[in-house]
């Protein structure tokens, strides 16, 4: 993907989406119908650098630009960017930072004098939200779009993926539970890898200790984003809990047990398809960004989840 400073002549659009891996897969329907909606512009992603070898597997951009949050301007010339897409938020920081660039155009909800667009509104599905947001500037989007490129090969094809990471404490589904569900499904003929990020290795090593599994089979921080996504693309099925993971098993229609805590299902949930949520809506605390685990994933149990697996596996 080439980079922002290369222009080609053609008008430029920047889309402003700078979070994490499961909020940019969200906002895959609405960079879909962008792209459709405006052939003849330079398309160009603002978002977290580390997310840009899974941008690669967006089909239609043309560029990527890394923007770590938004305590800083975008890096492109005032006056450059001919339109500006706002899929991060409504409020005044990612407003403001699009608005330095004095673009010709303003794709957003509706904020002060120059952002005309849909009201804001609370709840719903948030793949919907921002397809309605395009669609209401002329751009028809279909929200279930939210299929990437293929990533490639895998190196483990065919496997159950058990990602046992999460953000925040509060979606910490407990390492004992998918520790057994790992043991389960590895004895009843799956191939179980344990995934998560660099910084869970301990407790992915710890969860695959529990299962009984070797080390090779711990695959947390060993797999950049790309490779990730293949494994996923390829697998039989991932068990996870409301993570990125998750996202890129409705991306690539993997089966998929997905844990809900903090987060309501109604407004994160999966496409329809083979994906089942598992939570209890009436325990929710939902602080997402609490240390201790959401007692509506605590009310998940191993059964649950297995039960589950058992029925998208055959």
């Amino acid at each position: 993907m080439r980079k922002p400073t290369e222009s080609d002549g053609r008008p430029e659009l920047v889309v402003l989406r700078a979070i994490k891996v499961g909020d940019l897969l969200l906002a895959v329907p609405a960079l879909h119908a962008i792209r459709r909606a405006n052939p003849e512009h330079r398309l160009i992603l603002a978002t977290t650098g580390w997310l840009e070898p899974l941008a690669e597997l967006i089909d239609g951009l043309d560029a990527f630009l890394p923007q770590h949050g938004l305590d800083h301007p975008i890096a492109l010339e005032r006056g450059r960017v001919d339109t500006v897409v706002n899929l991060h938020g409504r409020g005044p920081q990612s407003t403001d930072l699009l608005d330095a660039l004095d673009p010709r155009r303003r794709v957003g909800h509706r904020f002060g004098e120059r952002w005309d667009g849909p009201e804001w509104r609370d709840g719903g599905l948030e793949r919907v939200r921002w397809a309605e947001l395009v669609q209401w500037h002329g751009m028809p989007a279909d929200p279930d779009e939210l299929w990437l490129k293929d990533p490639g090969p895998s190196a483990n094809p065919d496997a159950v993926v058990v990602h046992i990471g999460a953000a925040y404490g509060s979606r910490l589904w407990p390492a004992e539970r998918f520790g057994l569900v790992a043991r389960i499904l590895e004895r009843e003929g799956g191939r179980v890898l344990i995934s998560g990020g660099a910084s869970e290795r301990d407790r992915a090593a710890h969860v695959a200790e529990l299962a009984g599994l070797p080390e090779d089979r711990i695959i947390a921080g060993r797999a950049d984003l790309r490779e990730f996504a293949a494994t996923v693309a390829s697998a039989r099925l991932v068990v996870t809990v409301d993570t990125g993971a998750a996202h890129l098993a409705s991306a690539y229609r993997t089966p998929s047990v997905i844990v809900f805590g903090p987060a309501p299902v109604e407004e994160w949930g999966p496409p329809a398809g083979p994906h089942i949520a598992l939570t209890d809506a009436s325990l929710r605390r939902g602080d997402g960004f609490a240390d201790d685990p959401d007692p509506a994933l605590l009310a998940v149990t191993a059964d649950d989840v297995l039960a589950a697996a058992r029925g998208l596996l055959g």
